[in-house]
């Protein structure tokens, strides 16, 4: 009988990006994979590239950390996405449902629970965010990017496995890059991506910083949904919602980055040996994940960090020329750097659960 596989996770890219890493490696395979997800969040578009994987959405309500009215709605839309998530389980039959997190993750993990459906978990944060952590007690396995976070866990359930990296990242070249940004190949190239969603901060910040900008670097700007700025069409700067498929081309041209500081592109950076200016979201926008990861590699000697709160044209150049200054002794900081096959050690791990099954 073909080995069936779930997957779940969304609410933003890097709730899908490891997903999208691995379920390639069950479909080469002949496993069956199916995705649930919400009805409209990023996870639904993205997963819709792969024509082999089934699709199943379900009722979502956000996890918020603050007052808000929808807290008075969204847990009976969690309570609806628990039913809904245990119907399907119940009639799809995985082996194991591997969870990325985000909150359209929690009634799915409640759902497999209840099925006894073994439950895989991928924690990419120094601390778990709020949806693994209540999964957490349901699941048979956590793996997380950072050895911090099994050692705070204390459990035996925890498993340090490091970063786990797309590998169509590492196929990227360099002048495909230039051409599909139309940049000239001897001056050096500057990536600028605010997440999924775009920071309009960071966007608005560099764009005013831009004639000092472009008299050092070719910039491509990945801005968000809706945050293109028609109105600047200059020589030597790009800018795009989003980049898919010439990402990895992207990436091999770039010389530095200005990023969010999530930790599954920081890690996919580091891989590819990219020094990086670090822009974490704050603590008003998020539980300070961002903060603790960029601290971490500032740490580690992988790149700066500049808080959003100093963030300005004058911070943003500044931070900018420090870290291409320091960019050779960032590389060799990045070269010291164990790299573990993640993707493979978690591959097998999901497989040797999904048949102890």
């Amino acid at each position: 009988m073909m080995k069936k596989i779930m997957f779940t996770g969304g609410g933003s890219a890097g709730h899908v990006t490891v997903n999208m890493a691995l379920m390639p490696l069950f479909l080469k395979e002949g496993w069956s994979v199916e995705y649930i997800g919400s009805k409209q969040g990023i996870e639904r578009e993205l997963v819709g590239s792969l024509a082999e994987v089934k699709y199943f959405p379900i009722s979502t309500g956000k996890l918020r950390r603050y007052l808000d009215i929808k807290n008075i709605k969204d847990p009976f839309k969690v309570i609806k996405g628990v039913h809904q998530a245990y119907r399907l389980i119940k009639t799809r039959k995985p082996q194991v449902l591997f969870s990325k997190g985000g909150f359209v993750s929690v009634p799915v993990v409640i759902g497999a629970w209840l099925n006894k459906v073994p439950v895989i978990i991928h924690e990419s944060d120094i601390t778990p965010g709020l949806a693994n952590r209540i999964s957490i007690p349901m699941a048979s396995v956590v793996c997380t990017t950072f050895p911090e976070t099994a050692e705070q866990m204390n459990t035996a359930k925890s498993r340090y496995v490091g970063a786990v990296v797309r590998e169509e990242l590492h196929q990227g070249n360099a002048d495909r890059g230039r051409d599909f940004c139309g940049f000239e190949r001897n001056q050096f190239v500057l990536l600028i991506m605010g997440g999924s969603l775009g920071a309009r901060k960071i966007n608005e910040t560099v764009r005013s910083a831009l004639p000092t900008l472009l008299n050092y670097f070719q910039v491509v700007h990945i801005c968000g949904k809706g945050q293109v700025d028609p109105s600047l069409d200059i020589p030597g700067y790009c800018q795009y919602e989003y980049i898919n498929d010439e990402l990895p081309d992207v990436l091999a041209m770039a010389d530095l980055v200005i990023s969010r500081a999530g930790s599954n592109s920081i890690f996919e950076f580091l891989s590819l040996r990219k020094p990086m200016l670090l822009i974490p979201l704050t603590l008003q926008q998020s539980r300070g994940d961002q903060i603790l990861n960029a601290r971490s590699f500032e740490k580690a000697g992988y790149g700066k960090v500049l808080e959003e709160e100093n963030l300005n044209e004058v911070t943003l150049v500044s931070g900018l020329m420090e870290v291409f200054k320091s960019r050779k002794e960032i590389v060799e900081n990045m070269k010291n750097n164990a790299n573990s096959d993640a993707l493979s050690a978690v591959f097998h791990l999901i497989k040797e659960t999904a048949n102890r099954q």
